[in-house]
């Protein structure tokens, strides 16, 4: 099989699906790889470092689509700035493998079921220990946690760490981080090594000890917690009286703290509404709020996708694709974990479907012309009802 690695067409997007480290283990696995040219150039990784590690490189974009068996890509080409295009691009039985957003953008699926490709979404990969290596979402997350601190240092007034100087000691700056999964607690693991005062929030009593090992302050919360999360570990979103409670109790750790990083997430839905605009108000002068969760709506209620706001001289950012703003590292993460899936995808040199693995079976997303995932074909079903 022939393995192709497009450059990213995404807007902004600087990652590569696949580093050149990680192309012997796809050779172990009887694969060749092609990659377009320039394809790893915005990540720091040249042609020649591919051709070294035993790639063809490819100079134009059709001939690589035309020889791939199995793409390989960070945004599918549902997604990129030229999709109809690219997505003409694809042939039947050809194998798609990335983040195709499927709970955010079923349609995507269903334009590449229409093209009858063989599609597998890494967003839909199970909560299984074997399917950690592969766990594209964990890493990514991990990269947005540490860049959001970096965000919130620049636009921060203040100095994170405590400093005793002859001028007068400086006092830390205090960070609330809310919400503990792999992004939240990347943000507190990093306030901490700046030297912030660090407190964390989240729904989930369990992750007290994470956040305690970590170095933060857990903050505690009178709020039945029970079904704040699925059976695969994901988020579930709670009613709307749960997080009006929330709020309320979180509102004077908001006002005590200089900087708010926020990750609340819940896949497939709009991000849960945490921080409103009189908890804005009640922050002092320069303090910056990141919202992780700006492209799902945002968790503050003036966050806007890939801008800065300010009110009553608090910041409010709204970032998007951070890791793409790391690209170097990110693309290195990425690359093992869709190494490690493609590494289990094929036996005997060829993709196999019809096992009963659940890591095949869950991130399947098309096939023979159909979207297959029964959680996408639900939403789709839902939003077919809603416009009509």
């Amino acid at each position: 099989m022939i393995v192709g690695v497009p450059q990213e067409s995404y807007p902004g997007e600087r990652r590569v699906a696949l580093v050149p480290a990680h192309l012997p283990r796809l050779s172990r696995a009887g694969l060749d790889v092609c990659v377009e040219a320039g394809a790893g150039d915005r990540a720091g990784f040249p042609d020649a470092s591919y051709e070294s590690s035993g790639a063809r490189i490819v100079a134009d974009r059709r001939a690589l689509y035309s020889e791939a068996d199995l793409l390989l890509a960070v945004h599918g080409p549902a997604a990129g700035a030229d999709s109809r295009e690219e997505l003409g691009l694809l042939r039947r039985e050809q194998v798609v493998v990335g983040l195709l957003n499927p709970l955010g953008a079923p349609e995507n699926g269903q334009e590449l079921a229409e093209r009858g490709v063989i599609a597998f979404a890494l967003e839909l990969l199970p909560r299984i220990s074997r399917a950690q290596p592969m766990d594209v979402l964990s890493s990514m997350a991990t990269v947005a946690g540490y860049k959001a601190v970096l965000l919130a240092a620049a636009e921060l007034g203040k100095m994170y760490p405590m400093m005793i100087t002859a001028a007068g000691t400086i006092t830390p700056a205090r960070v609330f981080v809310i919400g503990a999964g792999v992004a939240g607690l990347q943000a507190i693991a990093v306030s901490h090594r700046l030297g912030a005062v660090v407190h964390a929030y989240d729904v989930r009593p369990a992750v007290k000890e994470q956040v305690e090992s970590l170095g933060a302050k857990f903050v505690e919360m009178a709020l039945e917690t029970d079904s704040a999360e699925d059976a695969s570990g994901y988020a579930k979103a709670m009613g709307e009286e749960f997080y009006q409670r929330q709020r309320e109790l979180m509102s004077r750790a908001v006002a005590d703290s200089d900087v708010v990083i926020t990750t609340a997430v819940v896949p497939g839905m709009r991000a849960p509404m945490l921080v409103t605009r009189e908890m804005i108000l009640s922050m002092a002068s320069g303090s910056v709020v990141v919202d992780l969760a700006a492209e799902g709506g945002g968790n503050c209620e003036l966050t806007r996708a890939g801008e800065s706001v300010q009110l009553d001289g608090v910041t409010i950012l709204g970032p998007v694709n951070l890791p793409a703003t790391v690209p170097y590292h990110a693309s290195q993460m990425y690359s093992s974990n869709v190494t490690a899936f493609v590494s289990n995808l094929i036996k005997e040199g060829r993709v196999d479907l019809d096992g009963d693995d659940p890591i095949v079976n869950d991130t399947l997303l098309t096939r023979e012309g159909k979207v297959v995932s029964t959680r996408v074909r639900e939403l789709l079903v839902s939003e077919e009802r809603r416009r009509s």
